[in-house]
């Protein structure tokens, strides 16, 4: 399925909007390649520019920094997780269901073909496991914070803890197991791949065992 979202981007990402000239969708594409192929810490301005056939000043008219781009990257992933978890759970009673398509979506099982007009939404998925912790992880992360870079993460981490208080009204740590849901959907994946004795699942390295495994733990905590 193709997917066409386009989210209204927090304007402190950038300095001039990539969306609105084909020299900044090119940036924002061509960069998602890059960063999957190098890696965030090897990946520049200068190796982008010679990417798309451009000036390193150009790439510069539109963002700060690479931290910034990085920023800018995750955050439509994140835009488009909730759009998932809102399209897919809206109007359906049985909670139990909608925690575990909020599962299929976080681990890729929902059987569909995900692309965008330009990118492979797996390029992004795989950009998010090795590389969306170094978001928040700085010296700088209560300044973005105010700025609200975060909150599309927020927004998605805050639709499925209301999900879970559905099923559970008195449970006591929503948000907290939102978001560790969230980010170890995206650890087990990496600990499969990269550091398998930190998971169950390097063998098959299957994310339907991460999916049982999340699931399993939701459940848990949720009906003690």
């Amino acid at each position: 399925m193709n997917w066409q979202l386009y989210p209204q981007m927090n304007e402190n990402l950038y300095l001039r909007d990539p969306e609105q000239s084909e020299v900044g969708k090119k940036i924002l594409t061509q960069s998602i390649v890059l960063i999957k192929e190098l890696g965030f810490e090897a990946f520049t301005f200068k190796k982008l520019a010679e990417q798309i056939k451009t000036t390193e000043a150009t790439v510069y008219r539109y963002f700060e920094n690479k931290h910034r781009l990085l920023v800018y990257i995750v955050t439509w992933y994140w835009h488009w997780l909730d759009y998932q978890v809102m399209f897919h759970t809206h109007n359906i009673e049985d909670h139990e269901q909608n925690i575990h398509t909020v599962v299929d979506i976080l681990t890729w099982q929902l059987g569909e073909k995900l692309t965008m007009k330009d990118v492979s939404l797996e390029d992004l998925h795989m950009i998010i496991i090795t590389e969306s912790s170094k978001v928040y992880l700085t010296k700088h992360v209560s300044e973005d914070n105010q700025a609200k870079m975060f909150k599309p993460y927020k927004d998605l981490c805050e639709r499925i803890s209301n999900l879970f208080l559905k099923h559970n009204p008195d449970y006591q740590y929503p948000r907290s197991l939102a978001s560790t849901v969230v980010e170890m959907a995206h650890f087990q994946d990496f600990f499969m791949q990269n550091l398998p004795s930190l998971t169950d699942f390097s063998e098959t390295k299957s994310l339907k065992n991460v999916k049982d495994f999340l699931v399993s733990l939701i459940f848990s905590s949720l009906n003690k």
